[in-house]
């Protein structure tokens, strides 16, 4: 028998602020038809002042709780991937867990920006089959809105604020590709093309948070390259074909990369997951978010197959194969 790691329940929270394209017409020499062409984006939310990546991961954490019947006393571990954190430190996830009334196991962040649940869920993954949880929170939460340049159009207009929560329980199975749970994962990186996509801040460096930077043509040519690959990878190890993804759940950060993704993997769109029009690129929050609209609209069937895999700063970029 293998311990596998199996989605429980899902959760999303946004921010109530939402920002149509036509706000930025005002602002930048940009068009509301610019941008949705060019990235498929029309609307994304922002946090209001005084609004934290932790109050939204918060907010998505006990949603997942709710869907999944489960208390905050149910919780061993919470594993948080953010980009945006309130502090420098301590982490958005203890700070979540105190929210949450949770007072044992423990928490942490993962940091790989865009693909940080990703890397969240091969933490979580791992921390299961040890036996060093039984449940666990992993939670993608940003607020990307506090680091845009806001006179930079080539970047301002893409992300967007939200956080998506997963509770994952440990289930037995028979070890092989029929079992519920995650199957298999791909994670990658490579710090050469770290100057592809940035924030210009930090605390060793300028003692400030800085803005985002993107060479985005770029990060286009790498994303679609890359993503297949993972994704490619992902199924080889779970003795799995394309033809047996149910649900392709890919980063929402640009629909044009999204269609060259499912293109490569011989996917019709039909099977592909698709937020990025109302959240925009929302980073770490990205996936859960569109696993947990997805969910709640009920497009996923028990014994589904999904893949989900993201690309982000770093350059990051990993995949993750599941069973519903």
């Amino acid at each position: 028998m293998t311990r596998r790691a199996v989605v429980r329940g899902t959760g999303h929270y946004l921010p109530e602020r939402i920002v149509d394209n036509k706000h930025f017409e005002q602002m930048l020499d940009t068009t509301d038809e610019w941008i949705r062409t060019r990235t498929g984006i029309e609307r994304r939310h922002f946090a209001e002042d005084g609004q934290t990546t932790s109050d939204l991961g918060m907010r998505a954490a006990q949603a997942a709780l709710d869907k999944a019947g489960l208390s905050a006393a149910d919780i061993d571990a919470v594993i948080v991937a953010t980009s945006t954190p309130d502090l420098t430190f301590p982490s958005v996830a203890t700070m979540i867990q105190s929210g949450l009334g949770i007072q044992r196991g423990f928490a942490y962040d993962v940091q790989a920006v865009c693909a940080g649940f990703v890397y969240a869920l091969a933490n979580a993954d791992a921390m299961l089959r040890a036996g060093l949880a039984d449940r666990l929170l992993v939670i993608g939460t940003e607020t990307f809105s506090r680091i845009m340049d806001w006179t930079d159009r080539s970047t301002c207009v893409l992300f967007g604020d939200g956080a998506g929560a997963v509770v994952l329980e440990a289930a037995e199975g028979k070890g092989d590709n029929t079992d519920r749970g995650i199957l298999a994962l791909d994670l990658n990186s490579d710090g050469r093309y770290r100057d592809l996509l940035y924030v210009d801040g930090g605390v060793a460096s300028t003692g400030t948070a800085g803005h985002l930077r993107m060479q985005g043509n770029l990060v286009f040519r790498h994303a679609v390259e890359k993503l297949a690959a993972t994704a490619h990878l992902a199924l080889d190890k779970a003795g799995l074909s394309p033809e047996q993804v149910d649900w392709l759940v890919p980063h929402q950060a640009n629909l044009r990369i999204i269609e060259a993704t499912a293109r490569r993997m011989g996917l019709p769109m039909e099977k592909v997951v698709l937020t990025v029009a109302d959240h925009g690129n929302t980073s770490a929050a990205s996936i859960p978010l569109a696993l947990s609209v997805a969910d709640s609209r009920g497009q996923f069937k028990p014994g589904d197959v999904l893949v989900a895999e993201a690309i982000g700063g770093g350059l990051a970029w990993g995949s993750v194969v599941l069973r519903w």
